[in-house]
């Protein structure tokens, strides 16, 4: 992640949890920018989740919140071929860093990595 991402990013710890998804989308946005340069795939992500085929990454972020306990720490977006996951990272409430997988296109949880997991499920 850039630098410009983590500066971001470090603060939303004290700020609301509506205002730090508003902050994470921002910085989202930033990231896909900043990987498209040239080619605007970010546009095409765009349009996928205002025709519906995506996932909005606010959707994603609900879940999480009505969840598990933990802070934003990174939010990635991958494709492979036609294929879109996010990739989200939670800070849990004894430092723990936890990576959440979900399918982009249907909003499915699909894996889980990290330690003491159950300590940040609500």
């Amino acid at each position: 992640m850039s630098k410009l991402l983590r500066h971001l990013i470090k603060p939303l710890r004290n700020v609301s949890r509506r205002a730090r998804r508003n902050v994470t989308g921002i910085a989202l946005v930033l990231l896909l920018v900043g990987s498209a340069v040239g080619d605007q795939h970010w546009e095409s992500l765009h349009g996928e989740v205002s025709r519906g085929e995506v996932v909005p990454l606010d959707t994603i972020l609900d879940w999480l919140e009505a969840h598990y306990i933990g802070e934003v720490l990174e939010v990635e977006v991958e494709r492979e071929g036609g294929y879109v996951e996010y990739e989200i990272k939670l800070l849990g409430p004894q430092g723990q860093v936890v990576e959440f997988e979900f399918d982009g296109h249907n909003g499915q949880l699909m894996s889980i990595e990290g330690v003491r997991i159950n300590d940040m499920r609500r």
